[in-house]
């Protein structure tokens, strides 16, 4: 148990029931307890494998490589419009960890096992955005 986290709950104005209980369930592996981007982050080998934070509506455990997971019981988010590889599970009540625990247990074991395996996600290319005449123009009248 990483200190820096046992603060980071302790400041917590919200969710830090709900953020104790998926810590301890992580923590059940063997994983390193971190602090990155000031949110409490579990590492497998140097790699980031999840991460746990609370919002105004929410707390959740993100999966950096989650869209690997074969997420069987179909509870994986998609956290933004432009998310490739990232999935998070959403929680707004302790019970909801707790009935979600074996859920929360297979999802980890699975995503250390795509570390393990050094399985890497194929990330699509992104679309050359399209400027506006004026700020091509401007922008190519000075380089910076």
């Amino acid at each position: 148990m990483n200190p820096a986290v046992d603060e980071y709950l302790a400041r917590a104005k919200k969710w830090q029931q709900e953020m104790e209980q998926l810590r301890a369930i992580a923590l059940a592996f063997p994983l390193e307890e971190e602090i990155k981007w000031r949110v409490p982050c579990y590492t497998y080998r140097g790699k980031i494998v999840l991460m746990i934070a609370g919002f105004k509506d929410y707390c959740f455990l993100s999966f950096f490589k989650g869209v690997l997971l074969k997420d069987e019981a179909g509870l994986l988010q998609k956290p933004g419009e432009n998310t490739q590889s990232g999935r998070v599970l959403h929680f707004t009540d302790v019970q909801q960890v707790v009935a979600l625990k074996a859920v929360v247990q297979a999802y980890i074991k699975e995503a250390i096992e795509i570390e393990q395996a050094g399985t890497k996600v194929k990330l699509a290319k992104r679309e050359e955005v399209e400027l506006v005449a004026e700020l091509q123009e401007e922008l190519d009248e000075n380089p910076a």
